[in-house]
Formats: structure tokens, C-alpha cells, sequence
């Protein structure tokens, strides 16, 4: 029977990521042509979309390969686009934390912006739910987006620049986030962490190598984590 609804989960964590494919398929296929315009070969873009499996991350990384920036700087700019991977980490610890060790290192792998936002949305939801079904669900959600974004970066590697400007495939990027950053907006502490990391990030805009970054997830997390315990503080009192 635990089993079966383990299933059960599995689907439904399939049926809510399965939205994203409409975004990753052409982010996918963007960072295939924008690896090739860079002078990566399709091994070289696969396995680097293969390894690093974060957008973000690989775009960012990206460009400043082409701005022929330091290898230290294009790490440590990629693990500042990175740090919300984090914060997603220390997210799902309480709901994941005691699944094996096999699964949680599968997970950490496959632990990207949609499969967070689906999974915490229905923890939070759902918190009655057993470590097996949160893992079927986390891995439920993932399983339609990872596989179509490795093939669509495949095949924009292999189109390059025959794809043609007018497609603007570039709209991926934004509407994957606006995505998944709406149904998280649901308390007060959601608002404050999101509203205090685009103010700084806006504020700190002008450093270099995408650091400004690192400098806003870190006030959003500050943030945050003081809105909950002015919130707890209240209810105490209450």
C-alpha cells in the first residue's frame, strides 16, 4: 500500500513539473546555441550542462568564458548564481533529511529551481506526507524536466546559429522564474526574502563578475529568517 501511494506521488509530482517543459526546451536549446557561439564543441557543451545541470549557473559561466575572465572568478561567479541551490538544500532538509543516502545525493544532483518550487509547495501542503512520498514526488517533479533539457541543449549545440533571432528564445529564462517565484509568495516571509534580494541585487548591480548576486541572496536569507521569527514572535504573544 506505501508503495502504491509512494506511485501515487510519483505521478503527481510528474503532472506539476510537467508545465516547465514549456520553458526548459527552449532555455535548453538557448544555452546549446549560446555554447556553440562560444566556441564549445557538443562534447564540450554536453558535458558541461550534464555536470553542471543549472541554468543559471551555465549561463553566467558562459559569458564570462567569453569575456576571457579568470578561471577563480568564473567559479566563484557560478557558485554565487549558485547559492540559492543552498537555500533550497537547507529548504528541504526538514521533509528529505531522512530519506537514504543514495536518494539524497540523487537529489542534490537534481535539485534545480522547479523541482524545489514543486516540491515545497506540496510539502507545506501536505506535511502529513511520509519521507518515501515526498521522495517520489521531489523525484516525480524532476522527471520530465531533465531529460528534455539535456536533449534541447543537444540540439541547440548541433543547430548553433541556425536558429533564427526572430524565435527569442531568450523569454525562457524570466518566465521560469516568474513561474515559480508566484505560488511561493503566500506569507509574509516569502514577500520580505523576495523583495529585500531584488532591492540589493538591484542596488549591487554594478559589481563585477555577477558577486552582487551572492551579496543579495545572502540579505534575502537574512531577511527572511528574521520576518519568520518577528511572525513567531507575534503568534506567541497571541
Amino acid at each position: 500500500m506505501a508503495d502504491t501511494t509512494s506511485k501515487s506521488y510519483f505521478w503527481k509530482g510528474f503532472r506539476d513539473g510537467s508545465p516547465f517543459i514549456f520553458v526548459a526546451i527552449p532555455f535548453g536549446t538557448l544555452f546549446g546555441v549560446f555554447a556553440t557561439e562560444a566556441g564549445l564543441n557538443i562534447v564540450q557543451t554536453m558535458a558541461f550542462t550534464s555536470t553542471v545541470f543549472a541554468g543559471a549557473a551555465q549561463f553566467a559561466a558562459l559569458q564570462l568564458l567569453q569575456d576571457q575572465t579568470p578561471t577563480a572568478i568564473i567559479l566563484i561567479s557560478a557558485l554565487a548564481v549558485n547559492l540559492r541551490m543552498a537555500m533550497y538544500s537547507a529548504s528541504l532538509t526538514p521533509f528529505l533529511g531522512a530519506a537514504p543516502m543514495w536518494q539524497r545525493a540523487i537529489a542534490a544532483y537534481l535539485t534545480v529551481d522547479q523541482s524545489y518550487a514543486c516540491s515545497i509547495v506540496r510539502f507545506e501542503k501536505e506535511p502529513m506526507m511520509t519521507v518515501p512520498q515526498r521522495m517520489a514526488y521531489f523525484f516525480g517533479s524532476v522527471t520530465p524536466i531533465t531529460p528534455l533539457w539535456i536533449l534541447a541543449t543537444y540540439l541547440g549545440a548541433v543547430l548553433g546559429t541556425r536558429i533564427p533571432e526572430s524565435w527569442a528564445l531568450d523569454f525562457a529564462l524570466p518566465i521560469t522564474f516568474l513561474a515559480m517565484i508566484g505560488p511561493m509568495m503566500r506569507t509574509f516571509p516569502h514577500v520580505v526574502a523576495a523583495l529585500v534580494a531584488i532591492v540589493v541585487s538591484l542596488l549591487t548591480v554594478a559589481i563585477p563578475y555577477n558577486l552582487g548576486l551572492l551579496i543579495a541572496g545572502c540579505a534575502g536569507m537574512i531577511a527572511g529568517a528574521q520576518a519568520e521569527l518577528i511572525v513567531a514572535h507575534r503568534k506567541v504573544k497571541a
